[in-house]
């Protein structure tokens, strides 16, 4: 895994960790639409943050599963990989 994290991957782990099928030129498109509009609810991004976690071996800050949106979870999650990396 690289140190920051791609819509291209967030995708994927919305398919992965919640079973959410989400194209990633429409996860771009709409970066600051609510999760939940794309079927997404906090236990499944809650997934997302442990399979985060386990890939980068490192801890992530305890809001993440509390963002509203995939920009909001980017910054975040990026920020945090970065500062450590």
């Amino acid at each position: 895994m690289s140190s920051e994290v791609t819509l291209e991957e967030l995708a994927a782990l919305m398919k992965k960790a919640a079973g959410v099928t989400v194209d990633p030129q429409d996860l771009a498109a709409r970066a600051d639409t609510p999760f939940a509009e794309f079927g997404l609810d906090s236990l499944g991004l809650l997934g997302i943050v442990g399979e985060l976690e386990n890939g980068h071996g490192r801890a992530l800050p305890t809001d993440a599963e509390r963002c509203r949106t995939p920009r909001d979870f980017l910054d975040l999650v990026n920020s945090t990989l970065t500062a450590g990396a």
